[in-house]
This record gives structure tokens, sequence and C-alpha cells, in this order.
């Protein structure tokens, strides 16, 4: 499976603070679940803040399958690797599940890809049930690219 051709997710080195709420709810879930101890219930604390609490198993399954590298909870940027997961969790919410798995195969061998996909779509299912929608990553390139000359 190719993973060119995917939009460059604009969230990688952009100031935490200017995330969507969504997506800062994710980076901050994610952060205290890396260096919380233990780490599901860290993340869980961050999650049930905006009544998403559910997000927690799902969370934990991700990362589990996917360990990414994430920065310290006060980090002011989002890391390479936290704006990838965030790309594969918005896909994979929004039901675009092969590029999900594009995104993820970014950051993990294949293996371990395809293990962290059902986690990732739980996990979307999880923000919108508690009313938390991602952005959709490809919709937002296609407005950020000019229009074609010919």
């Amino acid at each position: 499976m190719s993973t060119s051709g995917l939009p460059d997710w604009p969230w990688a080195g952009t100031p935490a603070d200017d995330l969507p709420a969504a997506e800062r709810l994710l980076l901050d879930a994610v952060r205290a679940w890396r260096h919380g101890t233990p780490p599901l219930h860290a993340a869980a604390m961050v999650l049930a803040a905006e009544d998403a609490g559910a997000a927690a198993a799902p969370l934990d399954s991700l990362l589990r399958a996917a360990p990414v590298r994430a920065c310290c909870p006060l980090c002011p940027t989002v890391a390479p690797e936290e704006a990838a997961l965030i790309l594969a969790c918005a896909l994979a919410q929004r039901g675009a599940r092969s590029e999900a798995l594009a995104a993820l195969l970014r950051l993990l061998p294949l293996r371990r890809a395809y293990a962290a996909m059902p986690a990732a779509i739980h996990l979307g299912c999880a923000f919108r049930r508690a009313g938390l929608l991602l952005r959709h990553p490809i919709r937002e390139a296609m407005r950020s690219r000019p229009a074609a000359r010919g």
C-alpha cells in the first residue's frame, strides 16, 4: 500500500494552543497516557473533562498497538509523530479506513498498523458519541491547495 499522496498534515510543528478543541483533547490525552502512571487513568482523567471518558479504553488500545513518541504534556508544539497519529484518527473517524491505514503505515510496520486500526476506529466512534469531530484532513488539504491552471 502506498503512503504517498496523503496530504501533509498541518498540525506538525503547530503550537498546541492553536489546535481545534477535538484535536487538542486527543493530543492532551496522548501526552497524558505517555507520561502518566498508570497510563490509562491519566488519559481517562483528561478525556473525562470533555465527557469523552468512554474514549479512554480505545485510546489505551491504540497507543499500545502504535507506541508513538509523544512530547511532554506542557510542550508548546505538536511533534510530527503526534500529528501523524491525529491524522490517522481523523481519517478513521471519517470512515476513510484505507487512508487511515496508510497514515498509520507512516509510523508503524504493516502488522502493527493493521493491529492499530480497530482501536483507531473505536476511538473515532467514542469521540463522535461525545460530540467531538476531528477535522477531515483531506478536505482541509484540498481547501488550502491552489487551483490548477491549465
